[in-house]
């Protein structure tokens, strides 16, 4: 009986109370007031003025507080949601309207009533009129929290940020009781708040006895203030609350928060990506747009993670055209569906085409004409090209080659090429075929530019691992995780850069931008990650504390760590601070196409060894680890010796 009862009760503080019903109580309050001023005053001695004069001035004092309340809006709220604004109004509304009550009964007797009515009952009746008034609305407010809070399934939170952010959290958390988060505290590293009270709760210090605290207030969730949230992954905090077991929900940045306090928020869970050490990149996007404004652009391996990001900001520069290509079906329908639905404007073009195959990507040119080409088709995955070296050489290689042909053919403004970290010293093959695509890139660049030609641009760009891309790291240990683990790791002292795939993109389209032709662009990837720490953060971040990681050895053409640069090179600086030059090697072209041309002839006879042969001719520091093709290595160490 009582749940129904609650439950009843539940249903009804739900409903809005019509603004008349509001109104119709205030007026209430009103009359109430005035009569409980008159009693007080002369000491329940009723008769000391007719009743017709009590009337007179009780219509008087409705009239003029109902003219002022519909001016303040003072009815109009949801009295569950009232707040400080709320209450300015009433107190506005009423001051306003006694005044000018006291006013007319001080300046104008005659208007008002003969003889003049006692000030003093006037005040009287606005000091009670304003405390009811400002009572109904918190008592309101108080029943519906009470009512509709759900205590037995609620968790007790802690919030982390005493600032705007995490005070507008507390907030949130006040109003929507749907949460079921109960506020206990709040941690801050503001040595003045320590000790003191926000919203009636305690503020704690980031401090060795934090976790007894939450320990005693059965505390293990923390909801994470956005401001809080670079600071919480450059220490050692984040390692502590996930030892103990503490869950950890975010909110989006404050900028992002569109509806306000009395709409909820959107707790999640906070993911591994929030928490690497990374700041976010800015770009120049009025300077971005400027080139692409207008033009035709291609973007090859559209519909990949990179690709299809590069379409998503470039689709927002309001581009003339885009031409999309790739050869997986599925994915490019994918992106397709999203341009009709979010870039409706934009004139888009889907293309299934392999950029390997000359003919077809010269007619798609001719058709086309494209002005700016974003060369990002390539196959990527380190243990599949080991053991498909010559699709790897036809993609890779002669797909970068073909398209930069074209791009000249067809006088394209500007060509870049996407490349990657494992170009530089490269130990397999995948990051050796795109070694080879940047120096053909290159050689071509450098041929144009010493003739006097500088038509068409060509620009590299090379950086590493990007957070959530198709097969990568973060998505394979999130799917190891959810079937209950283990979770794979390589080897316990790999380590790799990261980059989230937002960030790749702008930082692509702004080497761009910038490129007058022939650079190598390696942008700043912050902080090396080491993948063992990553894979036990995510595990915590899950709940799933039992669930083991196995270390499973390097792959076919793995190495520990990757690097942006050659040890031989070194770099200039740009306008842009996370992006810089590498000074590389420079080769001729007629060699460097000579040598390729020979090493795609070969790539079609399928002939592994003599393929991989070919590419370390071409790229000397090419050394294969953990590689069947490591025999080769050593065959050239022989040789070497022998002519010692």
């Amino acid at each position: 009986m009582n749940n129904s009862l609650k439950l009843y009760y539940k249903q009804l503080c739900s409903r809005i109370v019509s603004k008349w019903v509001v109104l119709l109580v205030d007026v209430a309050i009103i009359v109430f007031s005035f009569a409980l001023a008159y009693v007080l005053q002369f000491r329940f001695a009723f008769g000391s003025f007719d009743s017709s004069v009590l009337m007179w001035m009780l219509g008087i004092l409705i009239l003029i507080n109902v003219l002022f309340f519909h001016l303040m809006h003072t009815y109009i709220g949801v009295l569950r949601y009232s707040s400080f604004v709320d209450i300015s109004r009433i107190f506005v509304s009423l001051t306003l309207s006694y005044g000018l009550i006291i006013t007319m009964d001080i300046l104008y007797p005659s208007f008002v009533i003969l003889p003049s009515f006692p000030v003093s009952i006037i005040l009287m009746t606005y000091i009670i009129n304003l405390s009811l008034m400002v009572s109904s609305r918190v008592l309101a407010k108080l029943l519906y929290e009470l009512l509709m809070f759900d205590r037995a399934h609620s968790k007790n939170v802690f919030i982390y940020g005493t600032k705007e952010a995490g005070v507008n959290i507390a907030k949130s958390l006040r109003v929507n009781r749907n949460n079921h988060y109960r506020l206990c505290g709040f941690i801050s590293d503001d040595k003045e708040l320590i000790g003191k009270e926000m919203m009636g709760c305690k503020v704690y210090e980031n401090n060795e006895r934090l976790f007894n605290i939450l320990s005693v207030k059965d505390v293990q969730t923390i909801i994470i203030s956005p401001t809080k949230m670079e600071m919480l992954s450059s220490t050692d905090l984040l390692d502590q609350l996930l030892v103990h077991n503490i869950k950890l929900l975010s909110v989006p940045p404050l900028n992002e928060w569109q509806n306000s306090i009395t709409t909820s928020l959107e707790f999640r869970q906070i993911q591994i990506e929030d928490l690497l050490e990374r700041t976010p990149i800015q770009v120049d996007i009025h300077k971005i747009a400027s080139h692409i404004e207008g033009k035709r652009i291609m973007i090859t391996g559209a519909a990949g993670s990179i690709g299809s990001e590069i379409v998503r900001q470039v689709a927002a520069l309001n581009p003339y055209q885009l031409i999309l290509i790739d050869q997986a079906e599925t994915p490019l329908h994918d992106i397709r569906l999203e341009l009709q639905e979010q870039w409706r404007e934009v004139n888009a073009k889907t293309i299934i085409a392999d950029v390997g195959n000359l003919a077809r990507m010269e007619e798609i040119f001719r058709q086309y004409a494209p002005q700016y080409v974003f060369h990002a088709a390539a196959y990527k995955h380190v243990p599949m090209m080991e053991d498909n070296v010559s699709e790897s050489i036809q993609t890779n290689v002669l797909g970068t080659k073909n398209m930069a042909d074209l791009s000249l053919k067809y006088r394209t403004e500007k060509f870049v090429l996407v490349s990657t970290d494992k170009a530089v010293n490269p130990t397999n093959v995948m990051g050796c075929s795109k070694r080879i695509a940047e120096i053909y890139i290159q050689s071509l660049a450098k041929k144009l530019k010493d003739g006097g030609d500088r038509s068409v641009k060509f620009i590299t760009t090379r950086f590493g691992n990007v957070l959530g891309s198709n097969g990568s790291v973060i998505p394979r240990f999130k799917e190891q995780i959810q079937r209950g683990g283990p979770v794979t790791v390589t080897h316990p002292d790999i380590i790799r850069y990261f980059m989230t795939i937002p960030e790749a993109c702008r930082l692509v389209l702004e080497a761009g931008s910038m490129g007058n032709g022939g650079e190598i662009y390696i942008f700043d990837m912050g902080k090396p990650v080491k993948i063992l720490d990553l894979a036990k953060r995510m595990i915590f971040l899950s709940g799933h504390y039992n669930i083991k990681i196995e270390f499973t050895g390097l792959r076919h053409g793995e190495k520990l760590y990757e690097e942006l640069l050659n040890v031989k090179e070194c770099t200039k600086p740009t306008h842009h601070e996370k992006i810089m030059i590498a000074r590389v090697r420079e080769y001729k072209y007629e060699e460097a196409r000579a040598q390729i041309q020979q090493l795609i002839k070969i790539s079609y006879g399928y002939e592994p060894m003599q393929i991989v042969a070919m590419m370390k001719e071409i790229v000397p520091e090419f050394v294969s680890k953990n590689s069947e093709f490591e025999i080769l290595d050593k065959k050239t160490i022989e040789r070497h010796e022998k002519v010692i």
